[in-house]
């Protein structure tokens, strides 16, 4: 049987191909060959979790980060004619520096530009990724730009996050302190997102409020919002894997109650569990232990030493009987 070694990122820390790579050489000296199979869920590392699995081939387009600065921002073309474009690369939170974050007046005009880059070279379908903006929009200027030109073009949506558009649990209280809002900034996009009245009718919608509203945005030009953990997990073939492995490790680098809340790792250790595979899941803090079907090993915390942790993990699970 197989070993799967299939982390998510560890973010600002290890991408998920690193954190597979140093866990395949911890259990390759164990004498156990492994399979790297990274994961995501929308969010960070979407497209390198596909491009592991699919190949594809790498482009780039020069598009305006959230302050309408240029930047040169990349997305994954399949061979199947879809191409896989994460909002991130254009409007990720760490394009812009701490203090010159502000929600008020970021833009998601350059994830408009990124989409049309991806649609002028070809692409007949777009799967999107959510996760890690600094905007808070609700999409307007990804609306601006893609105006009619995804009308017909199969979207789906892998969604990070289920949360509505509006209230409580909604995208301008939830998200934007996080992205630099004070409260009374966070009312103010609270507001706008309310007066955008072609987002009404999807502000309900589980992952409606992904990414400052590009949920509810996208699903208004017709696509389709799903869970992303779920939905990668499905296209790199991760479930008929596990089912063949003897042992699946994963993790991340907060193990807490949102990781078996829909992200990347806690989906592995329920399709592990349905599948009766070992699973190992590792966080470099944990918060959670009570995951059902599942081992959690907690590393040292240290993210200087987290590539070094993951191998001596990776060591220690393959000097164990399978």
């Amino acid at each position: 049987m197989s070993t799967l070694a299939s982390p998510a990122s560890l973010k600002g820390v290890l991408t998920a191909r690193a954190a597979a790579a140093a866990l395949a050489e911890g259990l390759g000296r164990a004498g156990v060959e492994a399979e790297q199979l990274p994961v995501a869920d929308g969010g960070e590392g979407t497209m390198d979790a596909l491009e592991s699995a699919l190949g594809g081939e790498r482009r780039t387009a020069r598009v305006s980060d959230p302050v309408g600065l240029p930047v040169e921002a990349e997305w994954l073309a399949l061979a199947d004619g879809t191409a896989v474009v994460e909002a991130a690369a254009a409007l990720g939170l760490p394009l812009v520096a701490p203090d010159e974050r502000d929600p008020l007046r970021a833009t998601s005009r350059g994830f408009g530009e990124l989409l049309v880059a991806a649609l002028e070279s070809g692409a007949r379908a777009l799967l999107i990724g959510l996760g890690g903006v600094a905007t808070v929009d609700g999409g307007a200027g990804m609306r601006n730009v893609v105006g009619e030109r995804l009308a017909g073009v199969p979207i789906v949506v892998a969604c990070d996050v289920r949360n509505p558009l509006l209230g409580p649990e909604g995208a301008a209280r939830v998200f934007g302190p996080q992205k630099g809002a004070d409260p009374a900034a966070v009312e103010e996009l609270e507001r706008r997102l309310a007066a955008l009245p072609e987002l009404q009718p999807y502000a309900d919608a589980a992952g409606a409020g992904a990414a400052g509203g590009l949920g509810a945005a996208l699903a208004a030009l017709g696509a389709e919002l799903v869970p992303g953990a779920a939905l990668i997990l499905e296209r790199i073939g991760f479930p008929e894997r596990a089912r063949r492995a003897g042992l699946v490790v994963t993790g991340e680098g907060t193990v807490d109650r949102t990781t078996f809340a829909g992200k990347a790792p806690g989906e592995v250790a329920s399709v592990c569990s349905a599948a009766g595979t070992r699973c190992v899941l590792f966080g470099g803090v944990v918060t959670e232990w009570g995951a059902a079907g599942c081992e959690v090993r907690a590393l040292s915390g240290d993210p200087r030493r987290a590539r070094d942790d993951l191998v001596a993990l990776g060591e220690e699970l393959g000097a164990l009987p399978l």
